[in-house]
């Protein structure tokens, strides 16, 4: 049986982890769902957008510890590797909206996302430590979004951090009222999902392909960007609708 819910709102595919009475655990099916969930709302161009979120009063305790003790668990794992490395290489926007706690595997599911939005009493914790676990496959996207010596040191104590604390760190972009988040969430993969999918596309491009270059090579690749995105048909859409006040009708949509 899968826990993952999958629904469509116009140009917004909505991924909802569906477990609630196991917390939404990370479990060998739940990531190899998403993953192909994932890969397919990459392939597909009429998706804008991804938002993740999850059903009950947790967004997902991590990683299933039972099922690691199992003789499959090596499948689970590569899973794991594809599910928490995804933000490395795709190339369209995903939104997470997270409520109640997310713990182990769940940050590192987050980390992964490019707009994340949380409740104001959510909680967060790279918990693995507790269990004798170190977030070996979670700790790199982690890294790249709140830092190496933070993420070493929630991973050292298992700590738990407020909301406040993980838009302080980086992990989180937006704090709401949890009554407000869904609406806000929504809202945010909305835009993202009828904004230049061209740019978007090139400029998560950018970003990834960037990441491990020189800044001599970095500007290189940003001027070759820049050029391609000047000749856009986007482009000239953008500046003639900001020149005429109005609201663009991007080519890269139709």
């Amino acid at each position: 049986m899968s826990h993952l819910m999958i629904s469509r709102e116009e140009r917004v595919l909505r991924l909802t982890l569906n477990n609630p009475e196991k917390h939404n655990v990370l479990d060998n099916q739940l990531c190899r769902d998403l993953v192909l969930a994932l890969k397919d709302a990459g392939k597909d161009r009429s998706v804008g957008c991804v938002l993740l979120d999850a059903a009950g009063q947790a967004f997902s305790a991590g990683v299933d510890f039972d099922q690691m003790l199992k003789p499959d668990a090596l499948e689970t794992v590569e899973y794991q590797e594809s599910l928490f490395t995804f933000g490395l290489h795709y190339h369209k926007p995903i939104v997470a909206a997270v409520q109640g706690h997310a713990y182990g595997g769940g940050v590192g599911l987050i980390a992964n996302c490019h707009v994340v939005l949380a409740g104001q009493n959510t909680t967060f914790g790279l918990t693995e430590i507790r269990a004798g676990h170190w977030p070996f496959v979670a700790h790199r996207a982690v890294a790249l979004a709140i830092g190496e010596r933070r993420t070493v040191e929630l991973s050292l104590t298992g700590r738990i951090f407020s909301s406040a604390d993980a838009q302080q760190y980086g992990l989180v972009h937006e704090v709401t009222p949890a009554f407000e988040l869904d609406d806000r969430a929504t809202a945010t993969a909305r835009q993202l999902a009828y904004s230049s999918q061209e740019t978007l596309r090139r400029g998560l491009d950018f970003v990834q392909k960037s990441r491990e270059m020189s800044w001599e090579t970095a500007g290189r690749l940003a001027a070759e960007y820049s050029e391609r995105t000047f000749r856009s048909g986007d482009f000239g859409e953008g500046a003639r609708a900001l020149r005429e006040r109005r609201k663009p009708e991007w080519p890269s949509l139709r």
